[in-house]
Order: C-alpha cells, then structure tokens, then sequence
C-alpha cells in the first residue's frame, strides 16, 4: 500500500503508526470504561434498560476521541523516535545527511491527516453526539426509554396509582407477588394483589400499557363498612403512562453548535453579548486545540530522544504532562472567554504562542544545536533521583538479608 514513498519513510510509517494506534485505543479505552461503570450505575438507579447504555457510550466516541487522537500522534511519533535514538539508528540517518525535517516528512504527513479528521470531530460531529447524549439521558430520567418499576418499592404511577412488586424473572416479562392500589374516576379505592403478572403493549393507545394479572384478589372500597371482595383468575389493569415533555432543541449550549452556528452566532449583531462571547470562546477554544496538533510532531522529537548512552523515559512522562496541562489551560481559558472577563483571542491563544514558542525552542536546542538537550537539566536530576533511589532500596534490602540471615 506505502510501495510508491521511499524505504526509509515506509520504514518511519510503520515505526510511528503502531504504538500511535495502540495508544489511541488504549486512551479511548480507558475513557470509556470509566464512563461505563458510572452509567451502569445511572441507569440501574434510574431502572432504565441496559441497552441505553452502549447507545451513550456510542455517543461519547467523538468526544472522547477528539482526545486521544493527540496524545496517540504526540506518543507515536515520540516512542518512534525515542527507539531511533536508542538504537543508535538515528546517529546512522544523521550521518548520511538526513536531517530532522526529512525524517519527519512522514510524521508531519500523518498530523495533516489527523488534523481533518479532528477537523470533523470537533466542528461537526461532536456537537451533534453530545446533544444526543443529553437527549438520552433526558429520556432515561424521564422515563421515555421504557424505565421499570423497581422490584421491591412502591412506585406511583400518573398519581392515582401505587404498585409494588416483588420479584421480576426473565428480564421484567414474568412479575410475582403484585400488590396495586388504584382511585378510579368515581372516587373508589381497590385493593388489588396477585401472584403473578407480566406487561403488555397496546396498539391502539401508546400512553397506555396492561398490567395482565394472574390468581388474585381485588378489595373494593365502597363506603359502606363492608367492602366487595372479588377474586379472579385473569384481570387486566390498565396502566396510563406520565406524559413525556419533549426534549429541548439543540444549541443550548455552545458546545452543541456546529461550525457554521458559531460562526453565525459568534459575529452576529443580534445576538445578546453573552451568547457572542461564548459562541466566540467556543469556536476558538477549539481551534485552538486543532491547531496545536501541527507542533505536536516538533514536542515529540524534543522529549523522544534522550541524552547520549541513556536510555531514560522521563520525556514520555513529561510528554503527557505537557498536554494534559495545556489542555486544562485552554478549558480555563474558554471558561472566562466564555463569560466575557478576558478576549478569546487573549484567553485561548496567547497560552498558544507561549506554548508554541517553548516547542520550538526544545525542537531547535535537539534538531540545530550539536550536542543539545532540551530537558538535559531535568534528564540529569532524574537520573541523580534514580541513582539515589536505586542505592536507598539495595542498602534496606540488604539490611533485610541480613536480619533473615541472623
């Protein structure tokens, strides 16, 4: 499929694409099951079905995805090079006049591609996905997506209704130990228990369910001392489902405009300042974001190769820390952006400059200047830290050697 770009950018391609992706799905991964253990957890609150569930994970994807993707092309491209270096494969490429700019040929090549498809995310689908999520889980408040009633609690249907049952088999089909009371229209009360019963759908009345039930008894409050007592082998009691008020439209919130929304809304006269401010913080906020994707080839090349005749992983650490924190930076900055007490443009992209200009200088003291090291000061604490620590552990394990030994 690469047979038309040269060897050693095929050979970069491959360096580069494999932990990228195994990153990326980690990430994602990670992520999302985090975000599935506290849904589980909503949705058997709200006793909705479980299937929800991976309909709101689905719509998380974007999102979360919109994440990852950075930090799996910072990782990639770093670990890619970090093994040049390591192997002494990179002192071989430089030696032959290949300079950081034709090795990152490939890597910038990638970024470009992962920028469009940030792009889409970000601008267009995320938006979208997000206010499906709201949407769902509105729904599953609600109880628009079919909420059971929990076993072992009374639970009041359209206020004239109360309903307790006692165990649920088969997935709610079969219902045991049932017990209703229910105020019909003319102001009677009945009593109603039964052994079994099961749910059934109406076709002609969607508000409306039957609650089949099975070998049971109905008291009838008449007002006279003496109530009516009926027993039955099969009573059907009809059930009104709570009217369902319909979801809000989209563009609540900013995070839920696509592009051309903001954009509109951003610039436009008749629109209050609030809102302006906050589309403007919004649409900036994650530009911003996208844009910095193209330095991230420049960070990983500065913390992936480590000083000479060291094999030290700080720079992947440090890596990670560096953009989590710029992150974080950017959603502050959105965050008074968006309530008109800084400019967007100063808010979100003066971190930018500075954060670029950092970059470029570790990208210039590796790639230009000969010998240089970008984070040469901490990579020889770290490595006074380790040494330190590493004497600190066989000195107390020697003193337990000892102390078994006697």
């Amino acid at each position: 499929m690469l047979s038309f770009l040269p060897a050693i950018d095929r050979y970069i391609f491959r360096l580069v694409i494999v932990p990228m992706l195994g990153v990326f799905a980690l990430a994602a991964s990670l992520l999302l099951l985090d975000k599935m253990l506290r849904l589980l957890d909503f949705v058997a609150v709200e006793g909705g079905p479980i299937g929800v569930v991976f309909q709101m994970l689905a719509t998380l994807i974007p999102e979360y995805a919109s994440l990852a993707i950075p930090l799996g092309l910072l990782l990639g491209i770093l670990l890619a090079f970090r093994k040049l270096a390591t192997t002494s494969e990179l002192d071989v490429f430089r030696a032959v006049g290949l300079s950081y700019g034709r090795l990152l040929r490939v890597p910038f090549a990638i970024t470009a591609v992962l920028m469009t498809v940030n792009v889409a995310l970000v601008f267009f689908i995320q938006p979208v996905s997000r206010f499906t999520y709201e949407r769902l889980e509105y729904e599953l408040r609600s109880g628009a997506l079919g909420a059971s009633i929990k076993v072992g609690e009374f639970t009041t249907l359209a206020d004239r209704m109360a309903l307790r049952i006692e165990e649920s088999e088969n997935d709610g089909r079969d219902l045991k130990g049932i017990f209703a009371r229910v105020a019909n229209d003319r102001g009677q009360v009945l009593s109603i228990s039964a052994k079994g019963g099961s749910f059934l759908a109406t076709t002609d009345d969607p508000d409306t369910i039957i609650l089949r039930l099975s070998e049971g008894t109905i008291v009838q409050d008449t007002g006279s001392q003496t109530p009516r007592v009926l027993t039955f082998t099969r009573h059907d009691l009809p059930i009104d489902l709570p009217a369902i008020e319909e979801f809000r439209d989209r563009g609540v919130e900013e995070r839920e405009y696509i592009l051309p929304e903001l954009l509109r809304i951003g610039w436009a006269d008749n629109a209050s300042e609030s809102k302006r401010d906050a589309s403007q913080a919004s649409f900036n906020f994650r530009l911003v974001e996208v844009v910095m994707m193209a330095l991230m080839p420049l960070l990983a090349v500065a913390l992936g190769i480590p000083p000479k005749r060291s094999t030290s992983a700080l720079g992947v650490f440090l890596s990670i820390i560096m953009v989590v924190a710029y992150h974080k930076v950017n959603q502050y900055g959105e965050d008074v952006a968006a309530l008109g007490i800084v400019d967007p443009i100063i808010a979100l992209w003066l971190p930018f400059f500075l954060f670029a200009a950092l970059i470029i200088w570790m990208y210039y003291r590796v790639a230009i200047v000969p010998g240089g090291q970008a984070i040469g000061a901490l990579e020889n604490w770290f490595a006074k830290v380790t040494k330190r620590f590493g004497k600190l552990f066989k000195r107390n394990r020697r003193v337990v050697l000892d102390e078994a030994d006697a």
